[in-house]
């Protein structure tokens, strides 16, 4: 892995435990073992890690997008929610979750990345549950895209709040949403 890659994957874990505006460059750099002018050496702004961090995630929303775009809708429902069960394992919360807790004090362009994030998830799982309803497979009333950002904002949720009750509510919730489509 380079230096820049060990950089944001560091980012990414930091701002995912403490949050965007409590970490720093020397909080990263002592992490990577690395020194402070490194880090700006790869990202001469904190709002371009910010935006390299998203974009990293936009990459691996596309290669699950991408190597399940042939499966069935309920393998890919499947897959949507082993990504808030591996979020949840690894005792972290998502990248949006995170994020938009600071969002009015994010710089304009991360912001902006992190708008196109949440619409890649948005259009990835709007579509997969729109595949399966023609199919029958699901039965939800409400259109596609409702019924994804109920689904998406029930785990960014529920990952946080089973922080503060038990391991046993992100269960029940899954089997909740799944029961409801």
């Amino acid at each position: 892995m380079t230096t820049r890659e060990t950089i944001i994957q560091t980012a990414d874990e930091l701002i995912r435990d403490k949050g965007y505006n409590a970490i720093s460059y020397v909080d990263i750099a002592n992490v990577v073992g690395i020194r402070k002018p490194s880090v700006h050496h790869h990202f001469p702004h904190k709002a371009d890690l910010g935006v390299a961090v998203i974009e990293f995630h936009i990459a691996q929303l596309e290669k699950v997008r991408e190597s399940y775009k042939n499966r069935p809708p309920a393998e890919q429902l499947d897959r949507f929610f082993a990504i808030y069960q591996e979020i949840k394992k690894q005792n972290r919360i998502c990248i949006v979750g995170s994020l938009s807790t600071d969002f009015n004090t994010l710089e304009a362009a991360v912001q902006e990345k992190l708008e196109e994030f949440s619409e890649h998830m948005i259009k990835w799982v709007s579509q997969f549950l729109k595949e399966g309803k023609a199919e029958g497979t699901f039965h939800f009333k409400q259109s596609a895209r409702t019924k994804a950002i109920m689904l998406i904002s029930g785990m960014l949720a529920i990952v946080q709040l089973c922080r503060l009750t038990n391991d046993n509510d992100f269960a029940l919730m899954m089997k909740a949403l799944r029961q409801e489509l």
